[in-house]
């Protein structure tokens, strides 16, 4: 049958279809040999419709913004009234280099800082270490005492400024040299924001940057979670991290419920010293990636919010409202940046950093063009700053909250996201919780599938990556400015760190020492012995050796 015009005319064509009958009208369509999953490996679906959300209810599965169980975002407003904390990760060299960078960054429009350090002090060793030589201010910025701190804030009041603190192991040493360079500046405890990373479960999952065994690893997070709460009120001591798990080459939903069972984890340590949950649980907050596949990003985020909102009412019994809010930072995708044609990450980035603004994050970095090759360049860092204030302010997607709320796809994938990350829950509770999986291996093992599937794929090229394994320059020259640590950094901080051990009061050190050993041993809490080191200029390396003793040092047992 055919229109006036000639043209041929469906036979459904002004009926009532179901999905079922329009999908036997496209069966026969010519398509490409793409591979139509997810980035995670799951099938998409050709078309989305009301069937494919019919049974999830609006008002108790999305709700409004601001409104229980938060799917849309946990403010009415979003960024209607306040745009997201756009943070750049920086640390590099010697405190000073960094001191510079921060500045830098304040003065071209961030609004927060957001501090790498390098792997000596990730790891708990002083920059004059025997295992430090070579790596000190490589990936970050070395901090082996009180003084290189004073260094690094110098001219920075903290109470006007936000810092984030990407550390794990060490945390409560580079926590306490923090609140050391705040009392030297006046500055009473009750007036820093910021957040400490502070998340060692992940440590074992996916990066592997741990000290002593998990449970007195654990204890020492709840003593911080203790401390802060008590004292620095606006402070977030904990971050728990989906990014690295993520980075690890874990699909979307492990991330989702692996950060989110490590979250409550931390939570059933605290309610177990006997912490009301709603007096600790509002200064929680989470740190996710934001990976290349858009819409599984954006229901990731939502589906975060949506879990922990029901955990922590239903079965946390938290009574505050703020308890119930998954309060998230964000940062682009490390792993998909390509050393190959790297002009191209500057499109990666910004569409990563799209989704993220899109699922509604409260703070945003993102990766500069050049970090796969080298730590970034001042005009690699301002790209990935101005993409955030175009997104900010020139695309018109902050005008109204969760605009992809609704979408057929969307709400599906949202529920689809939940209900895997409630299955990985049962697996992991099954294990005993998710210290026994991490000594089972469960986690890695899941993380080390999922990697392996994905590379696959990329060898057999049923996914593409531009420039890579298609779409190659085979005379490529890559004419970008790379950032090199001079060696001089090391021999520097080397120096400094030697006079300040040789200038100080020996018998404070000691002192300070044996009052953190007795308080590791006798259950008290740790961070006021480690503030008391910190003022009498005892080491990161020092700190963290002496734990060692009482708290042992975990080896990872191999799974294949």
């Amino acid at each position: 049958m055919s229109n006036q015009n000639g043209t041929k005319k469906s036979p459904l064509l002004n009926k009532s279809l179901s999905k079922k009958q329009w999908l036997e009208t496209a069966e026969n369509m010519p398509v490409t040999d793409m591979k139509f999953t997810s980035l995670s490996g799951d099938d998409v679906d050709i078309l989305y419709t009301p069937e494919d959300i019919e049974k999830i209810d609006y008002n108790t599965e999305i709700g409004y913004p601001g409104e229980f169980p938060y799917t849309r975002g946990i403010h009415h407003n979003l960024y209607r009234g306040k745009l997201w904390t756009m943070r750049q990760f920086a640390g590099f060299g010697s405190p000073e280099d960094t001191n510079e960078r921060f500045k830098y960054l304040l003065a071209h429009g961030q609004t927060g800082l957001s501090t790498a350090f390098d792997m000596p002090t990730l790891m708990g060793w002083d920059s004059d270490d025997t295992l430090a030589e070579g790596e000190v201010g490589i990936c970050g910025v070395a901090i082996s005492s009180l003084e290189d701190m004073q260094i690094l804030f110098n001219g920075i009041p903290l109470d006007r400024v936000s810092t984030s603190m990407t550390i794990n192991s060490p945390a409560a040493m580079i926590l306490a040299f923090y609140l050391g360079v705040a009392e030297n500046q006046g500055i009473p405890f009750n007036k820093l924001r910021g957040t400490m990373q502070n998340d060692i479960l992940k440590e074992y999952i996916a990066q592997k940057e741990f000290i002593y065994h998990p449970e007195p690893s654990m204890r020492i997070i709840v003593d911080m979670i203790e401390y802060c709460r008590d004292n620095i009120p606006q402070f977030n001591p904990v971050s728990v991290s989906g990014y690295h798990i993520r980075e690890a080459g874990s699909t979307a939903a492990q991330e989702l419920a692996f950060t989110l069972a490590d979250g409550f984890a931390y939570i059933e340590a605290c309610i177990a010293r006997g912490m009301d949950v709603d007096s600790f649980a509002p200064r929680i907050s989470f740190f996710f990636n934001s990976h290349l596949d858009f819409f599984e990003e954006i229901a990731k985020f939502r589906a975060a919010r949506k879990i922990y909102a029901k955990r922590m009412r239903n079965k946390y019994g938290a009574k505050n409202p703020k308890s119930w809010t998954l309060r998230f930072h964000t940062q682009t995708a490390g792993c998909s940046l390509t050393a190959q044609q790297p002009e191209n990450n500057i499109v990666r980035t910004a569409i990563e950093a799209l989704a993220a603004v899109l699922g509604g994050t409260q703070s945003l970095h993102t990766n500069s063009m050049d970090e796969t090759l080298a730590l970034p360049s001042d005009k690699a860092v301002k790209i990935a700053l101005r993409t955030q204030q175009i997104i900010g302010y020139e695309h018109g997607v902050i005008n109204t909250v969760d605009p992809l709320g609704g979408s057929y796809y969307i709400e599906s994938l949202t529920k689809k996201m939940e209900d895997e990350a409630e299955k990985y829950f049962e697996k992991i509770n099954a294990l005993g919780g998710v210290i026994p999986a991490i000594e089972a291996g469960f986690f890695q093992k899941e993380i080390a599938d999922a990697a392996y599937r994905y590379q696959m794929e990329l060898d057999k090229k049923e996914k593409i990556i531009v420039g890579v394994n298609e779409f190659v320059e085979e005379e490529e020259k890559i004419d970008i400015p790379i950032l090199k640590i001079s060696k001089e950094v090391e021999l520097k901080q080397v120096a400094r760190l030697r006079e300040l051990k040789a200038s100080r009061n020996k018998d404070k050190v000691k002192e300070s020492l044996d009052l953190l050993l007795q308080a590791a041993n006798d259950g008290t809490n740790l961070m006021p012995r480690i503030l008391n080191c910190a003022r009498n200029h005892v080491t990161l390396g020092e700190m963290c050796n002496a734990l060692k003793e009482p708290f042992g040092i975990y080896e990872e047992q191999a799974v294949f």
